[in-house]
């Protein structure tokens, strides 16, 4: 049987694991958009739709602060569980600046490999947190 204080550790456990689960439905959403973006950009969008992309990358740059964040409270909360706790967005200033500036199908293909790489990664952390969810559950039985 839990004692009150493991209670309130899942309690606060799971507020968390609701919160990141909304967050990551977002920066699904923002990086398909992207990608979406970074599709029309390859197939010769030019300077507009490169600042377009570049906006939804700023935003879910946000939105993946905030999972930052909230992944190191979870951890800090629950310590007898491992959570990674490192999902920073895959695309730099410079591959920025690179694609804004050079704004070519090299640099395109490469940004566009950057954003699924990062829309794998969200996918990849929401697998790992329903499982954190599940043996949460277990726990507190």
């Amino acid at each position: 049987m839990a004692n009150q204080q493991d209670i309130e550790k899942m309690r606060s456990a799971q507020t968390i694991l609701n919160e990141l689960f909304f967050l990551l439905d977002k920066a699904e959403k923002q990086f398909k958009s992207a990608r979406n973006w970074g599709f029309i950009d390859i197939f010769g969008g030019g300077f507009i739709v490169d600042m377009i992309k570049h906006y939804k990358l700023g935003s879910v740059s946000e939105t993946m602060n905030r999972i930052q964040t909230l992944l190191e409270h979870l951890q800090s909360i629950i310590k007898e569980i491992s959570i990674p706790t490192d999902y920073r967005m895959n695309t730099g200033t410079f591959s920025t600046f690179a694609d804004i500036f050079f704004d070519d199908i090299f640099t395109d293909v490469y940004m566009q490999s950057k954003i699924m790489s990062s829309l794998n990664q969200v996918r990849e952390l929401r697998t790992k947190l329903e499982q954190v969810q599940s043996l949460l559950a277990k726990i507190a039985g």
